[in-house]
């Protein structure tokens, strides 16, 4: 996700008064069964690259020992550890994200995932309410996060997330990073809040009901059961749905603040000033014309940036601090309007008034490569032809509209590239 948010537009609490507000069981629409999410079965590989991993591992052992982790601790992570060949496959070929946001959005905000959305929070009422007063996040916004992040806990992951993180951290290609996800995974078992047989997630180690990394976990996840231990892989989610909470609040969540308001832009608005650079106060967005898409002034809910998130032919959004505060979380701008508009959605609110450019209009990677060059073959500096839409090329793409009459939004189009040709 944080390759798509490039492309797009470049991804502690006192609990005793708390405990009878969780329900015992699961409370969720969608099924949750500790069946559905038993571990996988790991595939089988030849005994001389299981020798190999396992003499890497036996290497690892003092560098975990020396981030104090226990021999005891370690003995029971590592005593039926194998190399796991499917998550060096699913590393090997992650498709590069190529939907379109609006695309993105009719899956991310979908019907039935707002209809299950609205039944998760009437049926997790009164968790949610308990957690959003201790946290100060909107129990919508919490909600939103864990449909997009397991459907609402239907798919929590079920793959084995120490052999997992140990295959990876082996094979090298981003060792570093999984080796310390290893071993923070390594102090969440040496913690007790679950064992290894059941410490599952995704082939990449996001855990839980709202996918949590060993590292966010270890910085952000909370007790809120009061069990002694901060079980994001319960079939009750209410742990993982506070830890959330908790992970937004540390982030700098308002309350109260939406994360973006829908708004239009006057005619020869200098879209020169869109983008994440330039903020503002809504007043003075509104002194430059742009009025809430539901008519009047935005209220001021601090300062803004508008966003663009297709270029001038989609919606414009003002975002404000909570937008940022989400992308603590998922930096990709698609997944942060997924999660804000869904949770618009859950609180009776719209669509996005303005709609979304045709299909067709935006680039391939090829095309996205071609535009690069051809800018920079014209003086217009992109920061490299990787086919990666970041700021540099975006202002590139603005100053050349500007040169040719055209709105400067900075949006790659197949029309602009046709007309560099």
């Amino acid at each position: 996700m944080k390759r798509a948010s490039q492309i797009f537009f470049a991804s502690i609490l006192g609990l005793s008064t708390l405990a009878a507000c969780v329900s015992p069981g699961p409370t969720s629409s969608s099924p949750l069964t500790r069946g559905a999410n038993m571990p996988e079965a790991i595939p089988p590989v030849d005994a001389a690259t299981q020798a190999r991993f396992l003499s890497w591992v036996d290497g690892f052992r003092p560098r975990a020992l020396a981030a104090g982790i226990s021999e005891r601790t370690w003995a029971r992570a590592t005593a039926d550890i194998r190399y796991n060949p499917r998550v060096v496959e699913s590393d090997r070929n992650q498709a590069e994200f190529t939907k379109k946001l609006w695309q993105y959005l009719e899956g991310a905000v979908s019907d039935r995932r707002i209809r299950e959305g609205r039944a998760a929070l009437a049926q997790n009422a009164a968790v949610l309410n308990a957690i959003e007063k201790r946290y100060g996040v909107e129990k919508e916004v919490v909600v939103a996060i864990w449909g997009m992040e397991s459907n609402y806990g239907a798919k929590r992951g079920n793959v084995l997330i120490v052999p997992a993180l140990a295959t990876l951290a082996y094979d090298g290609r981003r060792g570093e990073f999984f080796g310390k996800q290893l071993i923070a995974a390594l102090k969440i078992l040496q913690a007790g809040d679950i064992d290894p047989s059941h410490m599952t997630g995704s082939w990449a180690g996001a855990m839980g009901h709202t996918q949590f990394i060993p590292t966010s976990y270890l910085a952000y996840a909370v007790d809120f059961t009061g069990d002694g231990k901060r079980d994001i892989w319960s079939d009750n989610p209410a742990d993982a749905l506070a830890s959330t909470a908790a992970y937004l609040a540390r982030s700098g969540w308002s309350k109260g603040q939406p994360w973006a308001v829908e708004v239009t832009l006057p005619k020869g608005f200098n879209a020169g000033l869109a983008g994440k650079g330039t903020r503002k106060s809504p007043d003075q967005w509104a002194a430059l014309g742009v009025r809430a898409a539901s008519g009047g002034k935005v209220p001021n809910y601090g300062a803004a940036s508008i966003l663009l998130p297709a270029g001038a032919g989609g919606p414009a959004l003002m975002i404000f601090g909570n937008f940022r505060a989400i992308s603590r979380y998922n930096n990709a701008d698609a997944y942060v309007i997924g999660v804000g508009h869904l949770s618009d959605r859950l609180k009776g609110k719209g669509p996005f008034k303005a709609s979304w450019p045709g299909a067709g209009t935006a680039l391939n990677e090829a095309e996205r490569i071609e535009l690069q060059t051809r800018l920079t073959a014209l003086g217009y500096d992109t920061g490299g032809t990787d086919g990666v839409v970041g700021p540099a090329t975006m202002a590139a793409v603005g100053a050349y509209q500007r040169s040719q009459g055209l709105t400067a939004d900075g949006w790659p189009t197949l029309e602009l590239l046709k007309r560099l040709r």
